[in-house]
C-alpha cells in the first residue's frame, strides 16, 4: 500500500507490506469539501465579511474607531494570510478610511517573527505601509493587567491590544491538542499575553485533565481561560478560515468571537473527524511546513497518533525540524532527566503559578513516550537532537519501519494517519 506525507515543503512517500496495512486514517470530507471547492479562496472570505455571525459588519464595527489593531497569527501557523489581511484592511478602510490600524502578531511565547517572514506571510506591500508589531511576551513594560482568569492566573495582554479602539483578530480553526481547537480566543491567550499569563494557564493539573484534548471544548479548563481572556481584553470581531490538507481556503467565519468560532469548529469536526484504526505501528505527520519546523510543535501530530496508536505501540513521525527543537527548555527537559516519566510526574505537582516554560509540551510528550515508542524520520542534522531526547531517529520511512518491526515484530499491524495535525479521532 502506497502513501505520503506532508513534509517541509514537499512529501514523503511510503509503501507498507499490504498483509499489515490496516488503512488509511482521514475523514471523510469529499461531500463538504465538494460544496467548498465550488467557491473560490477569495469569495469564501468575502462572504463571511459580507455576512458575519452575530455581528454587524466590521465596516460598520469601525466608524468613529480611531485604533484599530488586527491581532495575527505567527510564522509558526500556515495562516493564508496574504489572501485573509488585504480583505480585511479593505473593510476597516470602508468603514473609515482614516482608521490607524496595527497588525499585531501573536507570536504567544514563541520566538519573534523575523522581517524576512513578515513579508513572506503578508507580502511587500502590507509590510511596506501597515503598522506591524511583533508581540514579545517577555516585554514586561508593554504588557497591561486587565483582570484575573478562572485559573487563578493574572490576565497580562500586549498594551498595544490593551489601548486599541476595536480590537479585532485574523487566523484560522484546527485542532488543537490541549485548547481543542486553535482560532477564535487563542489569538489574544496565549496569543498576545504575557509569558507569566500563558505559563499559569498551561499547567500541569490542566494539561493532565481528561477534558484538555483535541476536539473538546466542554469542561475543558484551558479553553475556559482562554474565552475569559478574550473577553477582558474586549475582542470583538474575528475572522478565522479552515484550510484543507493542501493549505487552501475551504471555509471562514467572521463576527462574534465566541459564536463565529464554535461554528467553526462545527465545520471542522465536518471535514477532519476520523475514526481510529487501533494497530502495533501508526506512521503520520506533522502536516508539513510551517507546523513541521520543530520537535515543539511536532508534539502535536503526535498526539493524533497517540489516539490511535496500540499502548506499548510504535509511533512514526515524519518532520523536517527545519527549525531544530523550538527551545531549549524542551530540550533540556528531555536531555537532561533520566526516566521520561519523572518529567510529567513533576508537571502535574507543580503549582500552576511556578509552571517553568514548555513544561506543558514536555509533559505531553512524555505521556505520549510513557506509552508508545517514538521514531522520528527527519533530516540527519537533526539526529542529535531527537537522540538527545529521548526518541528514536530514521532517515527515512522504510528505515523507521525496520526499527519498528524489531520493537513490536515483522507481522505487526500497521496504519497510515497521513496528518496527526489536522485529524481528530473520534470513535
Amino acid at each position: 500500500m502506497e502513501f505520503s506525507l506532508p513534509y517541509g515543503k514537499g512529501k514523503l512517500v511510503g509503501e507498507i507490506p499490504s498483509n499489515r496495512a490496516k488503512g488509511i486514517i482521514q475523514a471523510d470530507a469529499e461531500a463538504v469539501l465538494a460544496k467548498s471547492y465550488q467557491f473560490s479562496e477569495a469569495e469564501i472570505v468575502e462572504n463571511s465579511l459580507l455576512h458575519p455571525i452575530d455581528s454587524p459588519r466590521l465596516s460598520e464595527l469601525v466608524v468613529g474607531k480611531d485604533h484599530v489593531v488586527v491581532i495575527s497569527s505567527d510564522h509558526t501557523r500556515p495562516v493564508p494570510s496574504k489572501k485573509i489581511m488585504p480583505k480585511i484592511i479593505a473593510e476597516i478602510k470602508k468603514g473609515n478610511p482614516e482608521a490607524e490600524i496595527t497588525i499585531l502578531v501573536a507570536t504567544g511565547t514563541h520566538r519573534l517573527t523575523t522581517h524576512d517572514e513578515l513579508v513572506d506571510k503578508y507580502g511587500a506591500e502590507i509590510v511596506k505601509n501597515i503598522n506591524i508589531v511583533v508581540h514579545d511576551s517577555d516585554d514586561k513594560e508593554n504588557m497591561i493587567n486587565v483582570g484575573t482568569l478562572p485559573s487563578g492566573a493574572d490576565c497580562e495582554i500586549n498594551r498595544v491590544a490593551a489601548e486599541a479602539d476595536l480590537l479585532i483578530a485574523e487566523g484560522f480553526i484546527e485542532p488543537h491538542f490541549f485548547a481543542g481547537y486553535s482560532g477564535g480566543r487563542k489569538a489574544v491567550f496565549p496569543g498576545i499575553a504575557s509569558r507569566k499569563s500563558v505559563v499559569g494557564n498551561h499547567n500541569g493539573q490542566f494539561i493532565d485533565s481528561k477534558h484538555s484534548r483535541t476536539g473538546m471544548l466542554m469542561h475543558n479548563p484551558i479553553h475556559k481561560d482562554m474565552v475569559e481572556a478574550a473577553r477582558l481584553a474586549k475582542l470583538q470581531f474575528i475572522v478565522n478560515v479552515v484550510i484543507d490538507h493542501d493549505k487552501r481556503i475551504v471555509g471562514s467565519f467572521a463576527g462574534d468571537s465566541v459564536t463565529a468560532h464554535l461554528e467553526g469548529t462545527k465545520f471542522v469536526d465536518s471535514i477532519m473527524e476520523a475514526k481510529p484504526i487501533f494497530t502495533d505501528i501508526t506512521i503520520t505527520s506533522n502536516g508539513g511546513y510551517p507546523l513541521d519546523q520543530n520537535i515543539y510543535q511536532m508534539v502535536k501530530g503526535m498526539t493524533g497518533a497517540e489516539a490511535t496508536n496500540n499502548e506499548n505501540g510504535v509511533i512514526i513521525i515524519a518532520s523536517g525540524l527545519a527549525d531544530g527543537t523550538g527551545g531549549d527548555e524542551l530540550y533540556h527537559q528531555f536531555k537532561d532527566t533520566d526516566k521520561v516519566s519523572d518529567i510529567y510526574d513533576n508537571a502535574v505537582k507543580t503549582p500552576a503559578k511556578e509552571t517553568p516554560q514548555d513544561q506543558w509540551q514536555a509533559q505531553i510528550l512524555a505521556r505520549v513516550m510513557m506509552k508508545h515508542h517514538v521514531i522520528v524520520v527527519t533530516e540527519p542534522a537533526n539526529k542529535q537532537i531527537v537522540e538527545d531526547m529521548k526518541m528514536t531517529y530514521a532517515n527515512s520511512i522504510p528505515s523507521a519501519l525496520a526499527i519498528a518491526d524489531k520493537l513490536v515484530g515483522a507481522d505487526a499491524s500497521i496504519a497510515v494517519l497521513p496528518d496527526g495535525v489536522s485529524t481528530i479521532i473520534k470513535a
